[in-house]
C-alpha cells in the first residue's frame, strides 16, 4: 500500500491516525506529495485527476481518495472499529466526520486566502466568514462533548481531533478553548492517544 503524504495535511493525519488504529501504519508507503491550490503536483495527478493528498493506492494499483474513503477503506482491510456499522452510532459517527471535514474545508480556505493568493486580491471578508463556520462548528461539538465516553473513538472523533490539532497548529493565534471547556478537556485526553501522538503534523 502507498499514500500520497504531506506531514502537514489534516486530511492525511486522519488516514494515518486510521491506520495506526487499524494497526496498518507499518505497512504504508509514504510517497511525497506537494498539494497547493494553484501549482498541480504531476506525479499525483497521474492517479487523482483532483492532485490532492492525501491520495491512496492499493497493493493492486486501484487509487482511492478522498480521505473519507481511504479512511473506511483502512478500517475496512484492517477489521477495525472506526465505522460504526448499523444504528444511531453509525449516523453519529458519519455526521460528525463531515462536519469536522467541514471545519478543515474553511481553515484551509482561510489560510489559502493568506498564503497563496496575491496580497493586493486578498479578501478579509472572506477570511472572517471561514472563521464564522469554524466558530459555530466548534459550538456545535462544545454542546455534545460531554456525552463522549472515556476513550471514545471513531471516525467522527478522528476527524475532529485532526480538525482541532489543525487549528493549533496552523491557527496559533485562534483560542477556539475559550468558551468550550467540555471539547478542550475531551481533545486534552484524546490528543495524548498513541494514533495521534505519533502524527503530530510538522511543517
Amino acid at each position: 500500500m502507498k499514500m500520497f503524504y504531506a506531514s502537514a495535511s489534516p486530511f492525511v493525519r486522519k488516514c494515518m491516525v486510521v491506520a495506526h488504529e487499524a494497526g496498518l501504519a507499518d505497512r504504508i508507503e509514504k510517497l511525497p506529495g506537494v498539494a497547493h491550490p494553484v501549482k498541480t503536483d504531476t506525479s499525483i495527478a497521474a492517479v487523482n485527476p483532483l492532485g490532492q493528498v492525501p491520495t491512496f493506492l492499493t497493493d493492486d494499483g486501484q487509487a482511492l481518495f478522498d480521505s473519507r474513503v481511504i479512511c473506511e477503506y483502512l478500517d475496512d482491510w484492517g477489521q477495525g472499529s472506526m465505522f460504526p456499522r448499523t444504528g444511531a452510532a453509525r449516523w453519529r459517527a458519519l455526521t460528525e466526520q463531515s462536519l469536522a471535514d467541514g471545519i478543515l474545508d474553511a481553515a484551509i480556505l482561510a489560510r489559502y486566502e493568506i498564503t497563496a493568493r496575491p496580497e493586493e486580491f486578498q479578501w478579509s471578508g472572506w477570511t472572517q466568514a471561514q472563521m464564522k463556520k469554524i466558530d459555530a462548528s466548534l459550538d456545535y461539538f462544545e454542546k455534545g462533548a460531554d456525552t463522549y465516553e472515556k476513550g471514545h473513538v471513531d471516525i467522527g472523533a478522528i476527524t475532529l481531533g485532526c480538525a482541532l490539532g489543525y487549528l493549533d497548529f496552523r491557527f496559533t493565534d485562534y483560542d477556539w478553548r475559550t468558551g468550550r471547556p467540555q471539547l478542550s478537556a475531551w481533545f486534552k485526553i484524546f490528543e495524548e492517544r498513541p494514533s495521534m501522538r505519533d502524527t503530530a503534523p510538522h511543517a
